[in-house]
């Protein structure tokens, strides 16, 4: 299959597709043409400004159909996006802008003041293109303010002659930043990965699906696995604006999502939920899984009704993938892919079965299939001795079965045993009164890591720590029980879940902090 672009895709689509449903969001129900159309618009109206091939422009709209306009639009004139973490601000919001050189940047009006107050340390972008969906008529614009909307209105909807060519620059994708600075993903033109989401489409989607996402767009999972998948498989995509638990299953069925992808604790806290008698009256058929902890499994498809397809990737994983499409175990990743793939340990030789290494890739001759913007260091940090290192502690079984055990980056090691904070959490959260765990490292003064969690209660319910901590005792064994429990109300998270560790490490033991130490005294 020859190389598409996110442009081509959609106008390849709309074309045979016309006045079908695309895009459902809220209320708003966008045919395939429209949105080609309307992108066509946003795209003559950049080209005014100067925009081209090769100009970066960043995206900072909160998931709506604005951001897909703006997106495609910047693809077909061969420009390079950059999704912008709607929840940045300040210094990190800062550096993302200017690090990437991107001259134009879209942003939403409720956003535009955390840009105004870092414009004096972005000076490469040269104009903001406000959005003003669900703005008050009382809203007041700095001057001279460009306005996302008046381009759907006065720009023509043909397409646009300027067009990209294999090897510019395409896209950015930042990655979280739970473990140091954020670092720019590339892709490039020619070799986007877009095809390759056709073959997952065709697996697991119909032309008569529905596939919901509140993931973020500036997040590979929807902007990727989503949107693509929709597109190859000519199905809707129903957009939603962020995770609720509490709503989750009436968007579905408002929606009648077929599909939805799921990212790492959103499974176990639709778990939590109270049980309802229509749990199992909704339309979804199949959810494309990250992280499922492998007790919910069943679970959760007996409870709703559906299936879990899971797979394993990642914003900087150069498009390798693993799946369990239902022939792998329950908890498995899928299939260890030999021999591209392997487990290894920090000498790189590989583990044998059970054994937790690192899952690395072999890294095609000619090629590098990860580049880090600006960033030649971090580049063949990653890509280096021909493998491409994930990060991702991982052990097989005999039948070579992946299982996820940790990011390296958050493994433990405390009286000589390596300690899985993913492990750590997944039994912390079956404890009836525990919402959402988090365990990490606190350094002892025996030069160890001691192990700390962090937890959030289930709503009006109360959560006494030595009850929890009885509860790992009995289910832990000694070297991996949390010798500090604190409970909060919320975690740091990134809009895609994932909780930042480092802002938790950083405020160490708090007062408020269980300590096991001095309520039960030093175990021996």
């Amino acid at each position: 299959m020859s190389e598409f672009g996110y442009h081509e895709l959609l106008e390849m689509k709309a074309e045979s597709l016309g006045g079908k449903t695309f895009l459902l969001f809220e209320r708003e129900r966008i045919s395939y043409e429209e949105m080609d159309a309307r992108a066509n618009q946003v795209a003559h109206g950049l080209l005014k400004l100067g925009a081209g091939r090769g100009v970066g422009i960043a995206v900072m709209i909160p998931n709506s159909p604005e951001t897909l306009y703006a997106h495609f639009a910047i693809q077909k004139i061969g420009g390079y996006t950059v999704p912008v973490n709607t929840e940045l601000k300040g210094e990190h919001l800062a550096y993302i802008l200017d690090h990437s050189d991107a001259k134009i940047l879209f942003v939403h009006h409720s956003l535009l003041d955390r840009y105004e107050r870092v414009r004096g340390q972005t000076p490469r972008v040269e104009r903001a293109i406000v959005s003003l969906r669900d703005a008050l008529p009382s809203l007041e614009l700095p001057a001279g303010v460009k306005i996302f909307e008046d381009w759907i209105e006065t720009e023509p909807h043909i397409r646009p002659q300027v067009r990209p060519q294999n090897g510019d620059l395409a896209l950015i994708l930042y990655t979280s930043g739970t473990t140091g600075r954020a670092k720019g993903v590339v892709y490039r033109y020619g070799k986007m990965g877009v095809s390759r989401m056709a073959l997952l489409a065709r697996l697991v989607l119909k032309p008569d699906d529905t596939l919901y996402t509140c993931l973020p767009l500036f997040h590979i999972n929807a902007l990727y696995v989503s949107l693509c998948s929709a597109l190859w498989a000519e199905a809707s995509l129903a957009l939603g604006k962020r995770f609720s638990a509490t709503r989750f299953w009436d968007e579905m069925r408002h929606y009648g999502a077929t599909q939805f992808n799921a990212l790492g604790a959103m499974i176990p806290i639709l778990m939590k939920q109270p049980e309802k008698p229509n749990d199992k009256d909704n339309p979804v058929r199949v959810v494309l899984s990250a992280a499922c902890p492998a007790a919910l499994w069943k679970k959760f498809e007996d409870r709703f009704g559906l299936k879990i397809i899971e797979f394993y990737g990642a914003v900087d994983g150069g498009f390798n993938a693993v799946f369990n499409m239902g022939n792998a175990p329950v908890g498995s990743i899928g299939k260890l892919p030999t021999p591209n793939g392997k487990v290894v340990d920090d000498d790189m030789k590989e583990v044998g079965p059970h054994t937790p290494g690192e899952l690395v890739f072999k890294v095609p001759e000619k090629e590098k299939p990860v580049e880090y913007y600006k960033n030649e260091e971090a580049t063949e940090k990653k890509l280096r001795g021909g493998w491409l290192h994930t990060g991702d502690l991982v052990y097989y079984d005999a039948a070579e079965f992946l299982y996820f055990v940790d990011r390296k980056s958050d493994n433990m090691r405390r009286r000589g045993e390596n300690i899985s904070s993913y492990e750590v959490e997944k039994i912390v959260e079956k404890f009836p009164a525990v919402l959402e765990a988090a365990a990490y490292a606190i350094k002892s003064d025996l030069g160890e890591d001691d192990v700390m969690v962090a937890v959030i209660p289930r709503p009006g319910v109360k959560l006494d720590p030595r009850e929890l901590y009885d509860f790992c005792a009995r289910e832990m064994p000694r070297y991996m029980i949390p010798r500090y429990i604190r409970i909060v109300s919320e975690f740091p998270k990134t809009e895609t879940l994932r909780v930042v560790k480092t802002d938790l490490k950083a405020q160490d033991v708090t007062p408020d902090t269980w300590d096991e130490e001095k309520i039960i005294g030093r175990r021996k």
